[in-house]
């Protein structure tokens, strides 16, 4: 167990030194949850079919757009991993001593960590509209959590589509393809009920779904979780599990 963690730790290290070397792209994903929550979140709050109970609709979806930038962020991750390929990255990872499923699970707490920049600016942007979160030590660190956690989910799988496309061409239509039906056919900017029948069938079968539900509840005054935060967490951590277990077996023939 030692062993694992110092390799990972040393693979999210490097990692994390690239983030910190490149604030261009700490501002291009800080730009996208502006976007969403200063305009699509104060048209979308003016329509009133959309029925949320006692709470705002901008407060609604500040959790379902945090959820919606952690994935869209982490859903790319792969292409990072098809370029380190091409570099012969890959080739040294996987010659040194470090066991691959310590590779894999530094990459995604890694990827874990680029999504706590989204959530640092989905506070900061909700605190400047007036947007009431919940400030409670335990929410926050929930809300961390949560965000480390589908960061880690969601880079895991790209991680597997990269290991199976194997071209950034490929790598980039599939992830275009996979992100709008995932982000849609989940409650990030619409509560369950409003879906037919099926797509609610989808969404429960949608890991984004219980990411968005435990956010929710984390983050705003008077929110809940629908399925709680127990069945919610234990999705994310056994879908997180089976999806690294599959990339650990994948990812050597990322450079067949």
């Amino acid at each position: 167990m030692d062993r694992f963690l110092r390799e990972s730790a040393a693979v999210a290290e490097v990692e994390l030194i690239k983030l910190v070397r490149d604030p261009t792209e700490i501002f291009s994903r800080a730009v996208q949850p502006v976007l969403w929550l200063v305009v699509f979140g104060q048209v979308l709050a003016h329509v009133h079919g959309i029925y949320t109970g006692e709470v705002g609709y901008l407060a609604f979806i500040t959790p379902g757009i945090l959820a919606q930038s952690v994935l869209f962020s982490a859903i790319f991750y792969g292409i990072a991993v098809i370029w380190e390929r091409d570099l012969g990255v890959v080739h040294k990872l996987l010659v040194s001593p470090a066991r691959r499923i310590s590779l894999v699970f530094g990459k995604a707490v890694s990827a874990g960590f680029r999504g706590l920049v989204q959530a640092a600016v989905i506070y900061v942007v909700a605190f400047v509209m007036h947007i009431t979160l919940r400030q409670e030590p335990h929410a926050i660190l929930g809300v961390l959590a949560g965000v480390l956690l589908g960061s880690g989910l969601f880079s895991t799988f790209s991680l597997i589509i990269a290991c199976i496309v194997k071209t950034r061409e490929r790598f980039m239509g599939i992830g275009q393809l996979l992100t709008m039906p995932m982000f849609f056919a989940s409650n990030a900017i619409y509560p369950l009920d409003l879906m037919p029948g099926w797509l609610r069938i989808v969404a429960q079968l949608n890991p984004l779904t219980y990411l968005v539900d435990a956010l929710r509840g984390l983050m705003i005054v008077g929110g809940e979780s629908v399925h709680g935060y127990t069945v919610d967490f234990a999705v994310l951590i056994a879908v997180f599990v089976a999806l690294l277990m599959v990339a650990v077996r994948l990812y050597p023939t990322l450079v067949e």
